[in-house]
């Protein structure tokens, strides 16, 4: 196998603003500096002329381009714009009534981004080699899934709906017209614009084409920033199966028992409760390391708490899911997965209960962007008119906690643990094969 070259899908606008850093071609013209391009009568009008695609592609290796209002962190607490620098060939495409920008480069590159881009180029050597493992296998795995022709049409959420349940679930294969994208959707990809360090350097060329497999297919290796102190199974964040290397881990080397954590009494006491794991650090000069500036504004991932007034709570869930419950009698856990994230919450109002899931619509839901996690527990305020004051929510982890974990992970090459020693304690069952 090659190295291939991948397509990154970076922004999709009626009207983009870029500026090419350094001599490009196009349409057999050799063009520079700043450009406009708009969606015009179908196509893309450029100087003059519409095209139905355009493809800037660069005459030295040394040559980048910047796109304008990139949106980053899409939905997030934390989402904003920046202008951001990329490698590579860029290429303008109509799509759904507007200009998707899209970005061609080989894989090996834009891992380097990536490892950047999710995590501080700073942080461990160790961690930056397991993370450029998954991230290659995730990528890999996205690519094959691509070519393969049951898969075609989009399957970007899938949702279960009876009178009395909801339960839809967002997977990261909607994208047809590219690879991957270039947010949290699927990996952090910004170019350039995160400065690289010799450690990550480093990291990707000494892994250079190393993946995980099971049964000698490559592995779709999720991760997520902190799993709360067990990791998650995949079905009770996406569809109902489940894989030998996605298993429930505690993160910790201790020879401790996990306890049950889809028995309502086990999770209350795990979630209210400080377990030593890898990722509960507070570290301030280790989280320095391994978080950019964006997360590092985030700083109580472990264990978290979110108060709403029956008001707040009420208007949050009546408008995300666009239907009246009136007011919040109760928030009621109906199953949990093994590190105590709530898969199926019953919602109970004076007007309307129902079952939602899974765990990403609960977080959806119940928040303004997104909850750090579904691994919660629910204190209620005093009645008042048959209804409580106020909810409480105590939680656990930020993100779906399934593979491997970022925070414990960097915890782990801190202290000493080389990258293969981190891949075996999240992804149990996998091997370690060099593809290309």
């Amino acid at each position: 196998m090659k190295e291939p070259e991948i397509s990154v899908g970076i922004v999709s606008a009626l009207a983009i603003q870029f500026t090419l850093n350094g001599h490009f071609t196009a349409k057999g013209s050799t063009v520079c500096d700043r450009q406009d391009v708009a969606f015009h009568e179908g196509g893309i009008l450029w100087n003059g002329n519409i095209y139905h695609e355009l493809t800037f592609s660069p005459l030295e290796k040394s040559c980048s381009f910047s796109l304008e209002n990139v949106t980053i962190g899409i939905g997030f607490h934390w989402e904003r714009q920046e202008t951001q620098v990329f490698p590579g060939i860029l290429k303008l495409v109509v799509h759904e009534g507007k200009i998707a920008a899209i970005n061609l480069l080989p894989a090996e590159v834009y891992l380097e981004s990536v490892i950047s881009s999710e995590m501080n180029a700073t942080a461990p050597l160790e961690f930056l080699k397991a993370h450029a493992v998954i991230s290659r296998s995730w990528l890999l795995a996205q690519i094959q899934r691509r070519k393969q022709p049951e898969k075609k049409g989009n399957e970007f959420f899938s949702f279960i709906k009876t009178e009395n349940e909801y339960l839809r679930w967002y997977d990261r294969e909607e994208h047809t017209i590219f690879d991957v994208c270039a947010d949290d959707h699927c990996q952090r990809y910004q170019g350039i614009t995160k400065a690289t360090s010799p450690n990550v350097s480093e990291a990707v060329r000494t892994t250079s084409g190393e993946v995980l497999t099971e049964g000698g297919e490559i592995c779709d290796a999720r991760f997520s920033k902190c799993c709360g102190g067990v990791t998650e199974e995949f079905s009770y964040c996406w569809e109902e199966k489940n894989y030998p290397y996605l298993q429930a881990v505690r993160d910790c080397t201790a020879n401790i028992p996990l306890p049950d954590l889809t028995n309502e009494q086990e999770a209350g006491k795990w979630i209210r409760s400080q377990p030593e794991s890898f990722c509960n650090t507070h570290d301030k000069q280790i989280l320095s390391l391994i978080l950019n500036n964006y997360d590092y504004e985030t700083t109580d991932f472990y264990r978290w708490e979110k108060h709403y007034t029956q008001e707040e709570l009420a208007g949050l869930i009546n408008r995300n899911t666009r239907s009246d419950y009136g007011e919040i009698i109760d928030l009621i856990p109906v199953e949990r997965g093994k590190s105590g994230r709530i898969s199926k919450l019953k919602i109970v109002g004076t007007h309307k209960t129902m079952i939602i899931g899974k765990e990403l619509e609960i977080r959806r839901i119940l928040s303004e962007s997104h909850l750090f996690s579904s691994a919660f527990v629910v204190d209620r305020g005093p009645i008042q008119n048959g209804v409580p004051e106020w909810f409480h929510l105590t939680g656990a982890g930020w993100g779906h906690g399934v593979g491997l974990c970022q925070i414990g992970a960097a915890v782990m090459g801190e202290q000493g643990y080389d990258y293969r020693e981190i891949l075996k304690h999240y992804y149990k069952e996998a091997d370690i094969e060099k593809r290309y």
